[in-house]
């Protein structure tokens, strides 16, 4: 083993599934591969997106050499835009990746009006150097095409990325996995392997994507109402699936949702997605046709607040209102922590008539990312001399350091990560170095800001217990009041017996601002503290809750 030393540090993906974001570090030069999000959890009220900290690489952006993408998913790409305009465009490193994924990194930065980054395709086996680090993609198999391995090669030796992937024999669009440049690998001597985790709970390999397409006809056969097919925005494989088997039952297609036409048209553009002339037909157009003539496909499989199914559903979706006789199918499996927010869109759908189909009710949906016995064969192809287990919760993690040692890797050479613990490699062995800050930042709106952002506490603590706004006039001379205090409130829950509590909130007020006239409190801000301990004190006492108190003094 050659000298310098190696560092890896996850910044996002691991003890949690999304936001995928690991720097290679090399004679402290920096290679990132994935920059992802995750969407918020229910108690992140009101926060669009969750992107990883990168501070680290803000502080060492001219050190970083580049930035690698390993398929055009959200939790590996997502958060590109974000990251870029942080680290100033003007130092923004250069982008690589297949057609497909760049093509929608391209759409991003659009997006978000950052058209100078130097964004570059690269197609899978190709090899190029950045820095110290000899990188090359090998083909892999997943739910969206052009997806990669990274392999990062350094004098000490090469790191494998899996990025997501599955060993499907029978893909929809093209070649299988490249086994043989995996088995090439492992037979040169891999230094780490970072594997995909997702599915290391579940036993034996994973369902075809070949498989797919023929259950979805037989769903669809026989029905006479509308059929809304719902699946990832991304699924290009399941979208061309979709349109298949309507075009073979003489139905039209409607796409529906911003960024499942984005989606589309790009990988049309790229010939992943080859659609029957006149199938398609706009939005707009879905009431102008029969029932028993139309496929709807929609974002919103996951039950994302503002999705077009989750509209749908809650009769709020300006060009398809659902009714008795549709059929929706659910053509994905939620995420873990999306299962509260998809059972609610069911059953609403339930509830206006729908049929709903799930992947509990027919086989119309398969993993993009390998099972147990899949992600052993990894291990054997690649035969890693140091394991890293990644994408996944901690649970996941752990079963993928056991599926490792099933498989003969040394327990000593497995590293069970988290976010901000670099695993350091150099000629004396591998270890655990120390922590790097890793953590959250919130995307609200178009601003981002720390977690620790006091907006979110406030948020909660309104959503929880409503808010009261209480106006006290003071006399400008001795502070004494000389007005009725005036007491506004919004989402505070009354209960029959707290009628008065009106009268005695005002009353409240009143003696609160006698005894800051005695103790001569004549400063705004000293007043205004002085309230609202007084009336939350009392509130609490009378309702038992804790809403948010704002009072307002004002001198006249």
């Amino acid at each position: 083993m050659a000298g310098g030393k190696l560092r890896v540090l996850p910044l996002g993906g691991l003890g949690e599934i999304g936001k995928n974001m690991t720097v290679l570090e090399y004679e402290d030069r920096i290679l990132v591969v994935d920059v992802g999000l995750r969407f918020p959890t229910a108690e992140m009220v009101g926060i669009d997106l969750v992107l990883p900290d990168f501070a680290y690489l803000r502080e060492r952006v001219d050190d970083i050499e580049g930035i690698v993408i390993t398929h055009g998913h959200e939790d590996h790409l997502g958060a590109l835009p974000w990251i870029l305009r942080s680290l100033g465009a003007e130092n923004a490193p250069p982008v690589y990746g297949r057609p497909l994924t760049m093509a929608m990194a391209r759409s991003k930065l659009d997006e978000h009006r950052l058209r100078d980054i130097d964004v570059n395709d690269v197609q899978a086996g190709d090899a190029f150097d950045l820095g110290p680090f000899g990188v090359e993609l090998i083909h892999m198999t997943h739910s969206i095409p052009d997806a990669c391995a990274v392999a990062a090669t350094t004098p000490l030796g090469t790191v494998l990325v899996t990025g997501d992937y599955k060993f499907d024999q029978t893909p929809v669009d093209g070649p299988a996995a490249d086994l043989s440049r995996l088995a090439e690998m492992g037979a040169e001597g891999l230094l780490l392997l970072c594997g995909d985790s997702t599915n290391a709970d579940r036993p034996g390999f994973s369902t075809s994507e070949a498989l797919v397409g023929p259950k979805l006809e037989e769903v669809f056969l026989g029905r006479q109402g509308r059929i809304v097919v719902t699946c990832f925005a991304s699924n290009i494989h399941r979208v061309q699936q979709v349109v298949d088997a309507a075009a073979a039952l003489g139905r039209k297609v409607a796409l529906v949702g911003r960024s499942m036409r984005k989606n589309v048209n790009i990988a049309r553009s790229l010939g992943h997605i080859e659609v029957p002339e006149g199938i398609m037909i706009p939005p707009r157009e879905i009431q102008d046709w029969p029932d028993h003539k139309l496929v709807i496909v929609s974002t919103g499989s996951q039950g994302e607040p503002l999705s077009a199914l989750r509209r749908m559903a809650h009769r709020d979706h300006p060009q398809v209102e659902l009714r008795d006789g549709d059929t929706v199918v659910f053509s994905a499996t939620p995420i873990p922590g999306n299962e509260r927010a998809v059972n609610e869109t069911v059953d609403r759908l339930y509830h206006i008539g729908c049929d709903v189909i799930t992947t509990r009710d027919a086989p119309i949906h398969a993993s993009g990312h390998g099972y147990a016995e899949e992600i052993k064969l990894m291990l054997n192809l690649a035969k890693p001399r140091y394991v890293m287990p990644f994408h996944g919760d901690h649970k996941r993690i752990q079963l993928h350091a056991r599926l490792a040692e099933a498989v003969g890797v040394e327990p000593e050479a497995i590293f069970r990560g988290e976010n901000g613990l670099p695993l350091e490699i150099d000629g004396r062995g591998a270890r655990f170095g120390a922590r790097e800050r890793a953590g959250m930042i919130f995307v609200d709106g178009v601003d981002i800001g720390d977690v620790t952002d006091v907006a979110l506490r406030d948020r909660r603590m309104l959503s929880a217990d409503g808010i009261f706004v209480v106006v006290a006039t003071i006399s400008e001379q001795d502070g004494s009041s000389v007005a009725d205090p005036e007491v506004i409130f919004r989402g505070v829950p009354f209960t029959e017996e707290a009628e008065g509590l009106l009268d005695e909130l005002r009353a409240t007020v009143e003696a609160s601002l006698a005894r800051a006239a005695e103790e001569e409190i004549r400063e705004i801000d000293l007043l205004q503290e002085t309230l609202h301990d007084d009336l939350a004190e009392f509130v609490y006492e009378r309702l038992k809750r804790r809403p948010m108190v704002l009072p307002v003094v004002v001198e006249v």
